[in-house]
């Protein structure tokens, strides 16, 4: 059984970070479980315990480091985990992403890395901190500690106010009109495709692609109401536009997903809908 724990980040940090979260499993020794994951953010995996792979080309499969940062994805990112396996992370606002990173999430997409990488020094201590916690509230701390220290290196702690009035429409109007949005934050749609290559690592259409076709999974997976999966099937123009976008975004076509056991994905999927409507 997969086992999830999510927490808000302290006021201070609000800004940069969405969710912190904690995830572990008890499971045979000899069991592998093959997902994938669909990130509408870059996050941080602070690797606890067990033997955990990312797919990062087909069919290779590598786990570069123990504390490691994922770019958001345009399509499906490949996971293998065998055995019991725990981890703790956050995930990263876009809004808030030139406080904590000096080049375009554009450049991370679709990609996994060492945090050391990017991070440095700081990646490591994080790591060793999260290793000694012994319970949730020290991982915590050890997070926000590394977090905090990182955006005193940066030194602007900067934020994107009319990125985070994008980041709601992607997490709760997911149909809405690139121009209607841009109309809406106050840009032109050309800077608006600037502005969100930069901070989501993607353009405005294919963030609100992702979100359509996560608003029609996480219906699927039973974690929203019959109303919303009505809504979410009206998004798409036919059923051969639906198919198109599950064999885009999980590799599967609608029947495959619907009989698939995918219980990481479905794990991001339901904290997705847990926290969708939040600030």
């Amino acid at each position: 059984m997969l086992l999830s724990r999510t927490f808000r980040p302290s006021e201070a940090l609000a800004p940069f970070v969405r969710r912190f979260y904690v995830f572990e499993a008890e499971l045979p020794e000899e069991m592998v479980i093959e997902d994938f994951l669909l990130a509408e953010t870059a996050f941080v995996r602070c690797l606890l315990k067990g033997d955990w792979k990312g797919e990062v080309a087909p069919g290779e499969w590598s786990q570069p480091g123990r504390t490691l940062f994922f770019g958001a994805n345009a399509r499906p990112f490949g996971v293998r985990v065998q055995g019991s396996f725990a981890v703790a992370g956050f995930a990263i606002r876009p809004s808030g992403w030139k406080g904590l990173f000096e080049s375009s999430h554009r450049e991370f997409a679709d990609r996994l890395l060492t945090l050391q990488e990017l991070w440095g020094d700081i990646a490591d201590t994080m790591q060793a901190g999260v290793e000694q916690a012994s319970d949730d509230a020290g991982k915590l701390a050890a997070m926000e500690g590394a977090i905090t220290e990182r955006l005193d290196a940066i030194g602007t702690r900067r934020t994107d106010r009319q990125m985070a009035k994008f980041e709601v429409f992607a997490r709760t109007d997911s149909g809405i009109r690139v121009e209607d949005a841009a109309r809406e934050v106050g840009l032109s749609v050309r800077q608006l495709e600037r502005r969100c290559q930069y901070t989501f690592g993607l353009t405005p259409k294919a963030i609100l692609r992702r979100s359509r076709f996560l608003d029609m999974a996480t219906a699927m997976r039973g974690f929203s109401s019959p109303s919303d999966h009505d809504l979410a099937s009206l998004r798409y123009f036919d059923q051969s536009h639906v198919a198109r976008e599950f064999r885009r975004f999980t590799g599967m076509t609608p029947t495959e997903f619907t009989n698939r056991v995918t219980p990481l994905q479905t794990a991001g999927l339901k904290l997705r809908e847990e926290s969708r409507f939040e600030d």
